[in-house]
């Protein structure tokens, strides 16, 4: 079974390469076929990783659920964040682990873990490299340098997003973008921001567009720092801001928007040139709310910023109450299809709201009790 899943590993490589990125200049037949292909890919993956990984083998049985039976990605029974915190998520030998990802939550509780092989970790890769590439370079991505408010995968070697990072940076920047996170006694991250203040200094005075990365708690510290000592920045016209996760306790919350406005301010970007990206450690594939443009236009609505998995992966929002697809516009957890997802599970069940917003999701937060709650779905 192995060797099968090895073999489907290379197909979803092929599949991920050739796959058209946006569906708006496809017709009805070519998006059909799409879906269709993406469909037996699911399920084909699916069949193999019920077999491989043991606690989705055991909730198909618990739940009486016969893999030959499934006929739709949807029908695919979902692993709750919760379960990657126990050992076993897993569909791969412990000896052929080569990095795992922990992740960084909120609470002392026990930290998820997502194991990958070389092959898998090559499959996140490749999953990262052109949602980026279309949300937030375009065309313009040789003309920018690029500043991780994070530490690198060096560094910070558990960490998902380190390594999002540090794949994005190797890849457009050729190794040569600057990390000024900072992995602290704690393994918490903090920021230097003497050396932030001076590649941004470096980026103006040299007229060069830059894309700056960073978790909304650095931005936050950041921010802190710019006003405290009465540093304002204009960074050349092109340059971008990609915005991610959630504070963590480690500084001051504040709405999305007011987050927006201060970073559009004090780094001299527009607030359309600023990108949030969705993802966790469970998770191989990443969502955006928008696609950064280089033509000057209306300024997004803030409040309804709709986020989007690549089309190698789907979702669906669910009521927690019995786990049915909501209606247009209700709330439900996120829960998603993530083919990129070979070593674990493909079907993942979050701990995080969202509103339906047609085939994507307007994101609310983290739901209340959600540990309960991912717990009880297994059963």
């Amino acid at each position: 079974m192995i060797g099968a899943l090895l073999t489907i590993n290379d197909s979803v490589r092929e599949f991920i390469r050739r796959i058209p990125m946006a569906a708006s200049g496809m017709d009805s037949e070519s998006q059909t076929s799409q879906e269709a292909d993406f469909n037996e890919m699911a399920l084909a993956i699916a069949k193999v990783q019920i077999q491989l990984n043991p606690l989705l083998k055991a909730l198909c049985q618990k739940r009486k659920i016969d893999s030959s039976g499934l006929k739709h990605w949807m029908e695919i029974p979902a692993v709750p964040t919760t379960a990657f915190k126990t050992s076993g998520c897993s569909c791969l030998p412990a000896k052929d682990l080569t990095t795992i990802f922990h992740s960084s939550g909120t609470t002392c509780q026990n930290a998820s873990c997502h194991g990958h092989s070389e092959k898998t970790l090559a499959i996140y890769e490749a999953s990262v490299v052109p949602w980026f590439n279309y949300h937030l370079c375009g065309d313009d991505n040789k003309k920018l340098s690029f500043l991780s408010l994070t530490p690198s995968f060096l560094n910070a070697p558990h960490s998902s997003l380190a390594h999002m990072m540090t794949t994005v940076m190797n890849h457009w920047g050729g190794g040569t973008g600057q990390f000024t996170g900072v992995v602290d006694a704690d393994l918490g991250w903090i920021l230097d921001t003497q050396k932030t203040v001076k590649a941004l200094e470096e980026a103006v005075n040299g007229k060069q567009p830059m894309m700056v990365l960073g978790t909304a708690f650095s931005f936050v510290h950041l921010l802190d720092h710019l006003h405290k000592c009465n540093r304002q920045f204009a960074l050349p016209a092109g340059s971008r801001v990609m915005e991610t996760g959630g504070y963590k306790g480690r500084s001051r919350t504040m709405p999305k928007v007011e987050l927006h406005r201060i970073i559009s301010r004090w780094l001299g970007v527009r607030r359309s040139d600023i990108v949030c990206e969705y993802g966790m450690c469970e998770l191989s594939s990443q969502a955006y709310d928008c696609r950064y443009s280089s033509i000057p236009g209306i300024e997004p609505d803030e409040k309804e910023r709709v986020f989007h998995f690549p089309p190698w992966a789907r979702m669906c929002v669910v009521s927690p109450e019995n786990g049915q697809e909501v209606k247009e516009g209700e709330t439900g957890l996120i829960r998603v299809c993530d083919i990129a997802n070979i070593g674990s599970s493909i079907m993942v069940q979050t701990e995080d709201l969202g509103i339906k917003r047609g085939n994507g999701f307007e994101l609310v937060g983290r739901a209340v009790e959600s540990e309960p709650r991912g717990c009880s779905l297994m059963s």
